[in-house]
């Protein structure tokens, strides 16, 4: 999201730096933008966005676009607090609400990156929702895919979504993690820099008990990274887990 900064040329990072700080009068434009894309799924997850503050208006903009898109159910993950000057947080969006959430701070040298853990349901066929935002550097990915990893290892039906800052070359050397997670859907997803995409740094991996259809990258320039989309076919036991779940909210 780059907090709703737009960013289509390499001097952009220069020239509109300081709308890291302050606000900007297009910035609720740009998030009206956002949510009408975002409106097609029934999960996203958000990196990168403000949860209000002033140089988002004090707009919450993780709960601003769940209401814009109709999303009823909302979970803003604050990684770096700097008070009123900037909420910078993961989100996520969901139209079943996630039996648990649960919030992690990722290892690394520079505090600030996290993940969101979303279970949908109950028991060994509960889907299981990761949206995370990794590190830069490649020490500090390494430990914190070896974190996810301890994490992920016993679950059975997994989604593993955000911008994990690495190529699929990258992800595939961290043998440990995918031990954990059998990497799929495989094909590289070009969606850095978003004007000219040559590296594919935003990944959603499944499970081997999730099929991957219609993966694709959506040619929406909202920040300096292309959104990146899946439709996921659920096994019978998961889709069993979700129906009941959701007949259970809707009493």
């Amino acid at each position: 999201m780059q907090v709703g900064i737009q960013t289509s040329a390499y001097h952009h990072y220069l020239t509109r730096s300081w709308q890291h700080l302050l606000p900007h009068p297009q910035r609720a434009r740009r998030l009206d933008m956002v949510s009408s894309v975002l409106s097609r799924f029934d999960i996203v997850g958000l990196q990168e966005v403000d949860g209000g503050s002033f140089r988002s208006s004090n707009v919450n903009q993780v709960e601003y676009l769940a209401t814009r898109g109709g999303f009823p159910h909302h979970y803003q993950q604050l990684n770096r607090n700097l008070g009123r000057f900037a909420q910078h947080s993961n989100g996520l969006l969901s139209r079943l609400a996630p039996t648990l959430v649960e919030e992690h701070r990722l290892p690394g040298t520079l505090p600030g990156r996290g993940a969101i853990h979303a279970r949908y349901g109950d028991g060994p066929d509960a889907l299981h929702l990761f949206v995370a935002h990794l590190a830069l550097s490649h020490r500090a990915r390494m430990r914190q895919f070896d974190y996810l990893s301890e994490i992920i290892q016993p679950l059975r039906h997994v989604v593993v979504m955000g911008d994990l800052n690495c190529t699929p070359d990258q992800l595939h050397a961290h043998s440990r993690f995918c031990a954990s997670l059998p990497l799929h859907p495989v094909r590289p997803l070009l969606s850095y820099p978003s004007w000219q995409p040559r590296r594919a740094l935003d990944h959603i991996l499944l499970s081997d008990s999730l099929e991957a259809r219609d993966v694709r990258v959506l040619d929406h320039l909202f920040s300096d990274h292309l959104p990146i989309a899946v439709d996921v076919a659920l096994p019978t036991s998961c889709q069993a887990v979700l129906e009941a779940l959701h007949k259970k909210q809707s009493l």
